[in-house]
């Protein structure tokens, strides 16, 4: 394929309605969120770059555990403020929630934002207590796949707190995006693309993991959830590929807001 054949694989909003207005009705719902939420800590750091802070949104009931979400953008764009209203559902059902914002390519390699989710998810746990569900869409799909393979970043303590990994619609194998635009940004090179493709690497034996896509999203994102489902599926005793009907890129992580989506319920364990 050509380069430009690579960058179609991977666009998303020029083959979505409205695609282009999606971002700030992201924007508004978070804000909306933040204003109605009773209980959060924001703009807690985990490091010195302003961009390394996170928010905890905690539930108005016992906490349960934590539920970890990395928000999308290929790793060149957004922030948590667009994602807030995503701990909704989750809150409801007594789930400490974490949004970390991280720092972008091209001022950083991709290999250096997986070990900022990782320090960041080590930071968080030690706010909350029990089990750890990591979640994350898009480019943080592949955030938190990376946090269950063998080279993690994460203490042999926290691997053993986290119950499951919901990667929805993740990029799993980023060999192909060198072959595009924006690896202009990237700066991908073999070794890394090699390095930080999670179908390439072995997760560690404990990890529970669910590749979540949309039914009507591009080609290639579902091609890379069964990727890893198949790369993965003779290494781990517990990994599923769920496709969900009529959702596409944008609006298949809205169903987080929801308490009682089959997505919310998948994310903490229960379905």
């Amino acid at each position: 394929m050509s380069r430009t054949d690579w960058d179609t694989a991977f666009a998303n909003s020029v083959y979505i309605t409205d695609g282009d207005s999606y971002p700030s009705r992201w924007r508004q719902c978070s804000g909306e969120f933040i204003t109605a939420h009773h209980k959060m800590d924001l703009n807690l750091s985990y490091g010195p770059h302003p961009r390394q802070k996170y928010d905890l949104f905690w539930p108005n009931i016992e906490a349960k555990g934590l539920v970890f979400f990395v928000h999308g953008g290929y790793w060149l764009d957004f922030d948590k403020s667009y994602w807030s209203h995503l701990a909704g559902g989750a809150a409801v059902h007594g789930w400490v929630v974490a949004i970390p914002s991280y720092v972008l390519a091209p001022e950083v390699r991709i290999s250096e934002i997986t070990q900022m989710i990782a320090r960041v998810i080590e930071q968080c746990s030690e706010h909350v207590t029990g089990p750890i569900i990591l979640s994350g869409h898009s480019a943080g799909g592949h955030l938190v796949t990376r946090m269950v393979c063998e080279d993690t970043h994460l203490s042999a303590n926290t691997r053993t707190r986290i119950a499951r990994v919901v990667s929805i619609s993740g990029l799993h194998d980023l060999r192909n995006l060198r072959h595009t635009q924006m690896n202009e940004q990237l700066q991908l090179d073999f070794d890394e693309a090699i390095a930080e493709s999670p179908v390439l690497q072995w997760p560690f034996a404990s990890a529970r993991v669910i590749c979540w896509v949309g039914s009507d999203e591009r080609p290639e994102f579902l091609s890379q959830a069964t990727k890893l489902r198949d790369a993965w599926k003779n290494k781990l005793t517990d990994i599923q590929l769920v496709v969900e009907p009529n959702r596409h890129h944008f609006d298949v992580i809205g169903s987080l807001t929801n308490p009682d989506s089959s997505l919310t319920r998948t994310l903490i364990g229960a379905e």
